[in-house]
């Protein structure tokens, strides 16, 4: 019995962790879609239409030795400013930058097209709660809501640490 306790338990985490509610991945966001990081794209209405949170990434493509990408703050991205950037990127064809916490952030190309819209405002908020599922009209085919989802979760695991602990110390 003293060589199967470890793949016991290992057997017993993979159930815990199979068990375990699915967590919110973070989305990729290619900046201005089809018409990536260029002139002539309205970026205000590219992030309006788009809902951001912390934890997802922004892409910036872009043509090489063109274009680049520079963090600013509020007051240097209005004056479209580049004197003074948070992060500055003009390396390659593109720019990865994930969105850490809550608040605005802001974006402007610095090579004199920051003036002719390139500049972009993101607002970046936290994970909305999951929504409760609708309820069905006939509640025997119910899906198990959210909690009952959750409740189950709690028994599985409640009941394979009770059987590892009756396992393990016989």
């Amino acid at each position: 019995m003293e060589k199967s306790k470890p793949t016991l338990l290992l057997l017993i985490l993979v159930v815990i962790f199979e068990a375990a509610p699915v967590a919110v991945s973070a989305e990729k966001f290619v900046v201005g879609d089809k018409q990536r990081w260029a002139p002539n794209v309205n970026y205000t209405a590219w992030s309006d239409s788009h809902s951001f949170h912390v934890g997802d990434w922004l892409v910036f493509y872009y043509e090489k030795g063109m274009y680049d990408v520079m963090e600013v703050n509020a007051t240097a991205y209005e004056a479209c400013a580049a004197d003074d950037p948070i992060v500055n990127w003009s390396r390659g064809d593109s720019f990865a930058y994930q969105l850490n916490r809550t608040g605005r952030y802001y974006f402007i190309c610095s090579r004199g097209y920051c003036y002719g819209g390139m500049k972009v405002s993101i607002l970046a908020e936290t994970i909305p709660p999951l929504a409760p599922s609708p309820r069905p009209q006939d509640d025997s085919a119910a899906v198990p809501s959210a909690p009952r989802r959750f409740s189950a979760w709690i028994a599985a695991v409640s009941g394979a640490v009770a059987l590892a602990l009756v396992l393990w110390f016989p």
